[in-house]
């Protein structure tokens, strides 16, 4: 459903998909500036993804639905162990995650990463998959201003996976924070490589 609702309404440009894993468990990474990036990446990635989702997102209607394709309701204000939980049972299972490591929206530049990314890559020792969904803020939509225009471009960058922690299988809060340093390293240079990849 995913698929025919962002193809229908947009012209999504998928660039280096077949950088995920085929098999295994994954952490997709993006970058997060609109609404419409965590939808677009659901409808473009190769395999299913499993996002951590707001849960003032899970109201009405759209509670059952998305629990019923597999997003996983999160509260940002604590350390939401179920949600942890569950995401690691996701990646246990060979499954792939989706995190937006900024933890909100916002320039959508990796300039400031959460440390869950790093914990639920270091903890789990699956790669991660940087992704840059770029031109869904360039421009507003005449029908809905809060969206891209119909039919516009918005593209999906996929990089290089890599491995989080630096091999030692350490779990500190120090070795925490090192990751964290080169994931944002590798972030930022894969989102620079996407903007330069895409004209954008």
């Amino acid at each position: 459903m995913g698929v025919g609702l962002m193809y229908g309404l947009w012209r999504p440009r998928v660039l280096g998909a077949w950088r995920v894993p085929a098999s295994g468990p994954v952490i997709l990474a993006v970058n997060h500036s609109h609404m419409i990036d965590g939808p677009m990446l659901m409808g473009t990635a190769p395999r299913p993804v499993h996002f951590l989702i707001k849960k003032e997102a899970f109201v009405g209607p759209l509670d059952p639905f998305l629990l019923g394709i597999g997003q996983l309701k999160v509260d940002r204000t604590t350390a939401d162990r179920t949600a942890i939980t569950n995401a690691l049972g996701v990646l246990a299972g060979g499954g792939v995650l989706g995190i937006f490591p900024e933890g909100t929206r916002g320039e959508g530049d990796f300039a400031s990463l959460r440390a869950g990314l790093a914990y639920f890559a270091v903890r789990s020792g699956a790669p991660i998959v940087p992704v840059a969904v770029l031109g869904s803020t360039e421009r507003r939509g005449r029908l809905i201003r809060a969206l891209p225009p119909l039919r516009s471009r918005v593209d999906v960058v996929f990089g290089d996976a890599f491995a989080a922690g630096d091999g030692s299988g350490r779990r500190t809060r120090k070795a925490m924070d090192e990751a964290t340093v080169r994931i944002q390293e590798q972030l930022t240079a894969h989102l620079e490589n996407a903007k330069r990849l895409t004209g954008r």
